[in-house]
């Protein structure tokens, strides 16, 4: 079970701005995450108003940053920033390189265009454990090539935890779970059926909720009470991978997953109640769950934070000034 956006349903929830109604499904290929908002930061060489060398304009602003300032993430964790407004593309090696990205242990990566409003910051590998991380995007004086230019300066902090996996096979029924290399436990699981098949590659964690409200109605599966795919439920640990409606979590429908059942879902990973809380207390916004064995392919990079799928090639092709090395912090 999962949520979409847009035409795809929302779940409940105090998490990244994420409120609603949730449901497994397929959903859309092309779904954005949803971010923590940006918390400026003025500093000494920001002022409330535009460079006087530039022309006068709306104020060109972050809307979010992710991860949140503070907070510990897991190692396949993106720097996500969405603007309130389209950036051109002739502006955006400009933006790019003033949205600077220090660490306190050197790291090669760059940034990566989904569409006009969002840049993702990569590292070319994941993070290394404990590495200590700082973006500061001063936008102050720069334009984002459409007549608006930057009026603040955005500065966020974070740290990479421990390097926590989940590896799940679709037709092994099994998800093994490490931390720092070592295995901690193998599950069994139950993923997407043939008609509702989950997303494989891998999906950084976006959120995780105690409970979510999810129903087939919401993700266009079935709003026919009568259907043996209709669902409306309030399930428990529910670890969110993707914007479209991907979840790691326990289901009444699917009480004991595993090979013996092999119970397809609408698109989910499926645990049983024990291990579904167990999972859901080791795992954190940006570890890596890698899905493999599904017919459905690899999500896009833009639906969550699945930003490891695309290959360092490709990743370097949506960006506008390259790879670079963090500054260090």
């Amino acid at each position: 079970m999962g949520r979409r956006r847009g035409g795809i349903g929302i779940a409940l929830g105090t998490v990244a701005m994420l409120v609603g109604v949730s449901a497994c499904g397929g959903g859309s290929d092309n779904a954005s995450g949803q971010d923590a908002k940006a918390s400026g930061k003025p500093g000494a060489s920001a002022s409330t108003s535009p460079s006087p060398t530039k022309p006068a304009g709306p104020p060109m602003l972050l809307e979010t940053i992710t991860p949140q300032t503070g907070t510990t993430v897991g190692v396949a964790m993106p720097i996500s920033v969405i603007f309130t407004n389209p950036v051109a593309e002739k502006a955006r090696a400009t933006v790019e390189k003033h949205m600077k990205v220090s660490a306190s242990q050197s790291v090669e990566g760059a940034w990566h265009w989904m569409g006009d409003k969002r840049a993702d910051w990569r590292p070319k590998t994941y993070w290394p454990s404990g590495t200590k991380v700082r973006i500061d995007a001063d936008m102050t004086g720069v334009s984002n090539g459409n007549g608006r230019y930057g009026v603040h300066s955005y500065t966020h902090t974070f740290t990479i935890g421990d390097d926590v996996r989940a590896d799940v096979s679709v037709t092994g029924h099994t998800m093994k779970v490490t931390r720092n290399g070592q295995t901690l436990r193998t599950l069994s699981i139950n993923a997407g059926s043939a008609e509702y098949p989950t997303w494989d590659g891998t999906m950084a964690v976006i959120d995780k909720q105690e409970k979510v409200h999810m129903t087939s109605c919401s993700v266009g599966i079935s709003c026919d009470k009568g259907s043996p795919n209709y669902y409306d439920l309030t399930l428990p640990w529910d670890v969110h991978l993707t914007q479209s409606g991907t979840y790691v979590h326990y289901s009444t429908g699917d009480p004991y997953p595993g090979s013996g059942s092999a119970r397809g879902s609408h698109g989910c990973v499926h645990l049983s109640m024990a291990d579904a809380k167990w999972f859901y207390g080791q795992i954190k916004q940006g570890d890596p769950v890698t899905i493999t064995g599904s017919p459905r392919g690899k999500a896009p990079a833009d639906n969550g934070y699945a930003d490891f799928n695309v290959d360092w090639s490709q990743w370097l092709a949506g960006s506008a000034s390259g790879s670079g090395t963090t500054a260090t912090l």
